[in-house]
Parts: structure tokens; sequence; C-alpha cells
């Protein structure tokens, strides 16, 4: 049964994206900018409440009360496709800073620019670096929030952090709060892998470290604070009922938790 339902989720998870694409697509490049918001938002929502109604996924995000007014940095842990999509709702106007290839995907790559997204060439790191920050102070001088994965890659639940030095340039930068986010995502819909396992993904925007701090004290606490989170879920995973299948990622940091895990 959970083959049948991944397989179905994912089958629909796509079919609503591209007609979604097509059907939003007189209002979404006929509208204002930040009203044609709500089709990238709206196609986030129905993809979680799909994942919800077929796959058994649930999610359940927490902490808005943390999300500061005006212009920040979000900087969610990086599991999973799912944290690709299910925080940019709950921002007014997000900023992505994105591969610029994407940028050249017929129809995807008109969506993309017309929400004023970032391309980077990462081909050119250090070049891209100062090319990035001055776009993005550009843009957050309209209250714009950016959201930047702080391991620019996805990692497995309970995986040693591997935070790049990036985010702590553009904090320096930009002067302005980060938030962190926590949650254990990959437990449910992993990386590389087409299964998707019933259960709650639940998340948190985390207290925003405030702007101002050297930059080694600033990666400092995003490092502590996100992953002491992100542990304390795991904990909550894997003492709960019915847990999803453990990578051994998970079941060495668990280990390191002092808990042994169920699955």
């Amino acid at each position: 049964m959970l083959y049948i339902r991944s397989l179905t989720f994912n089958f629909v998870f796509y079919v609503s994206l591209v007609v979604q694409m097509i059907f939003w697509t007189p209002y979404y490049f006929l509208s204002p900018r930040h009203r044609a918001w709500f089709v990238p938002k709206f196609w986030a929502r129905s993809s979680l409440w799909l994942q919800e109604k077929i796959a058994g996924t649930k999610s359940e995000i927490s902490g808005m009360e943390n999300l500061p007014e005006g212009s920040f940095i979000l900087a969610p842990k990086h599991q999973s496709f799912w944290d690709a999509i299910a925080f940019f709702p709950y921002l007014r106007d997000p900023l992505y800073i994105l591969k610029r290839e994407l940028m050249w995907i017929p129809v995807f790559g008109w969506y993309i620019a017309k929400m004023k997204m970032i391309p980077v060439n990462r081909g050119k790191r250090s070049v891209a670096l100062k090319a990035v920050v001055v776009a993005t102070r550009k843009e957050m001088q309209n209250d714009r929030q950016l959201i930047i994965y702080p391991e620019g890659t996805r990692r497995a639940p309970g995986d040693e952090p591997a935070y790049k030095w990036g985010i702590a340039e553009l904090y320096s930068a930009l002067n302005l709060p980060v938030v962190p986010v926590a949650h254990v995502a990959g437990l449910y819909w992993p990386r590389r892998k087409f299964l998707r396992h019933p259960g709650t993904i639940k998340a948190r925007f985390l207290k925003p470290i405030p702007a101002g701090l050297d930059k080694e004290e600033f990666m400092k606490r995003l490092v502590a604070e996100t992953e002491a989170a992100c542990d304390e879920f795991l904990i909550e995973v894997a003492r709960s009922e019915n847990p999803p299948p453990m990578p051994p990622t998970a079941v060495k940091r668990l280990r390191e938790l002092g808990v042994e895990p169920t699955s």
C-alpha cells in the first residue's frame, strides 16, 4: 500500500504542477507581481494537501510569531523537496537565490523571472557571491524575505551539519535578522527516493538571530539552535507510535543522543 500511495502522490503532484502552471498562466502574467504570488502559494498549499490526502503525510508548521515584520532571512534545514515548498506561503514576498539554469526552462523559467528571483552562476563562486550580494541588497530594500538553505544541498536526517559560509556573508552584508527553521522532513519525504511515508511532518520557525553579530558568533548560534531543534524533532519522531524508517544517519544521531530507535 505504501508503494501505491507513494506512486499515486508522485504522479498527481507533477500533473498538478503542469496543469496549474498552464491554467493559471493568464492570471499570473497579467497580474501585478504581489497579486501573482497567489498562484505559487496556492500550488504549494494544494501540494501539501495532496500529500496528506494521498500519502497520509500531514504538515504541521509552528512558530509564525517568530517571523519579523519587513525584510529578514529565512534559513531552513534542507532535507527534502518538502522544505522547498512548505515555507514560502507564510512569507509576504519571498526571494530565492537559485541556479541560473532554472531560468532557461520554458514556462517554469518565465514564472521564476516574474517573481524577480536572483540567478547565480555556481561555476564562478567568488564572482557570483559579490553579484548576489548586490542584487539581493537591492531586492531586500522592498521588504522582501530571503530564503536561503545554509547547507546548500539536501542532507539526510541526523547527518553531520555542513553549513556553508555564504549565509554568514549575506547576513553581514544585508544586516538583517535570520530566522532558522528546524524539521526532519527527510524522514517522510526522503531525498532521491520516491516513497512518501505517512505521519506528521513538524517544522518550527525559531526565534530570530538578531542582526549585527560577528560572523563566527552568528554561525555558532545558527548551527547550535537549528541542530538542537532538529534533534528534538528527531527524538519525538523516534518515540512516536509508528515512526517512519530511520536512515543510518538518523540511527547514529539518535544513539549519540541516548535514544534507541525502534525502526
